[in-house]
């Protein structure tokens, strides 16, 4: 059963969390047939949701967390609820596209797999994507984000993690006509605005219920500010995705 890690940074985490770019949309969408209704697993703050809103004629999104939906943008195509990615209330055989952004590696996968049979009809998508460890392009600084997430917070991530950095190769996909894509998402970022997205890491909120609310992020900031310099730099989050069709 998954369970729900995100709600205690849900503000932060709509805030400083990457959207996904228009070419992973324009590589998807064109494998989907149907554009009747598509439901976005683990839809967090809803971003996907509402780019599948301007495609499909209603958008189901779920997610663990109450305080994740209500961050999320009201649509008046897009019905959000609370619910697990194992069990959901939906029809059989209900939805033309299944979606599912860096979450998979949290789900019980033969619990999940069994619930997206249920809900897809013929021909249903089902596409699964998430993101690997940014790159700042900076030695130093790359050197420094490292270290951070492997030995400072390393501890403090759950095993889940790592399937996100091997980009669900260890993670089951037993579906038909399987594609898989690789993308890139660049932002302009202050050294400030990045320290506060180290903040939504998982490892971080669990590093601080360890640590009586301690900031592990300070253990880096004066070094990372330093580095970094004044202004903006270019950062780069390393985005993969797979495909295919559940029946």
């Amino acid at each position: 059963m998954s369970l729900d890690r995100f709600s205690a940074q849900a503000a932060q985490y709509a805030r400083y969390r990457i959207d996904y770019p228009s070419e992973l949309y324009a590589w998807l969408l064109p494998q989907v047939a149907g554009r009747l209704r598509a439901w976005d697993c683990a839809t967090g703050n809803g971003q996907v949701a509402a780019v599948l809103a301007q495609h499909f004629q209603e958008v189901e999104a779920t997610d663990l967390s109450a305080n994740q939906l209500a961050q999320a943008p009201a649509l008046p195509n897009v019905h959000y609820q609370v619910a697990t990615a194992e069990h959901t209330p939906f029809p059989d055989e209900r939805f033309d596209l299944i979606t599912v952004a860096q979450a998979v590696h949290w789900f019980d996968l033969p619990a999940y797999h069994t619930e997206v049979r249920r809900v897809s009809g013929p021909g249903t998508v089902l596409a699964e994507w998430g993101y690997g460890l940014v790159q700042i392009g900076e030695p130093a600084l790359d050197a420094l984000l490292l270290h951070f997430h492997n030995e400072t917070v390393g501890p403090y991530w759950d095993a889940n993690r790592w399937h996100v950095l091997d980009e669900y190769a260890r993670l089951q996909f037993p579906f038909a006509r399987v594609r898989r894509a690789r993308f890139e998402v660049r932002k302009q970022w202050s050294a400030e605005w990045f320290l506060d997205y180290l903040r939504t890491w998982s490892a971080v909120a669990n590093y601080a219920r360890q640590h009586d609310g301690a900031d592990a992020v300070l253990l880096v900031a004066e070094e990372l500010t330093r580095l970094w310099g004044a202004g903006e730099r270019e950062v780069v989050f390393p985005v993969f995705a797979r495909a295919g069709v559940v029946s």
